[in-house]
């Protein structure tokens, strides 16, 4: 039983090395084709949350439709209990790691993620040519889309990063509304 066990722990780290290498391909080949680190950070951001790329918006539909269905987590009631599932379940459940909750702000609409390991960035060192690229910007496209799929528009936007030598990664989070349903007159 230990080794089934054993098994699972393996595949997972597998799996998380696969995805990260894999990551950082996508990463220098974006290097590659844009001029600009400004440009790389976009396209990082978009992968997983366009309405101008079809594919990645999906993949974002999938990844909450996957998420809610895997943590039977219920509608969060506010931007707090909201701070709370992405840092304690979905991360924990997609990265293996629980980022703090930090800094938030008196209004309570905006907050920190503070990672003190950025999965995303094992083996990678940022060559001096590219000082501004944002290597995990790919993190904020998820939290924005996902969080659109469940009618919030927030902004999500990098403050520290470990790449960048600070001794953490931290996320800023900003809640910017709730989208409301567009049914049609007479359906609710």
């Amino acid at each position: 039983m230990s080794r089934q066990a054993n098994r699972g722990t393996e595949s997972k780290k597998m799996s998380s090395e696969l995805f990260t290498l894999t990551y950082g391909a996508l990463v220098t080949q974006l290097c590659k084709d844009y001029e600009n680190d400004e440009d790389v950070n976009k396209q990082l951001d978009k992968i997983l949350f366009s309405h101008l790329l079809p594919r990645g918006y999906n993949i974002g539909v999938r990844l909450i439709e996957d998420f809610l269905a895997r943590s039977n987590v219920g509608r969060c009631h506010d931007f707090r209990e909201t701070a709370d599932v992405i840092a304690k379940v979905a991360f924990k459940m997609y990265l293996g790691i629980t980022p703090s909750i930090t800094n938030w702000s008196p209004a309570g609409d905006e907050f920190s993620l503070i990672l003190e390991n950025n999965p995303l960035v094992d083996f990678v060192e940022l060559p001096d040519n590219h000082s501004s690229l944002i290597y995990s910007n790919l993190l904020c496209g998820v939290l924005r889309g996902a969080l659109e799929m469940v009618q919030m528009a927030v902004e999500a936007k990098f403050v520290q990063d470990t790449l960048k030598g600070d001794g953490v990664t931290e996320i800023r989070m900003r809640f910017i509304r709730r989208i409301e349903d567009n049914l049609p007159a007479g359906e609710e």
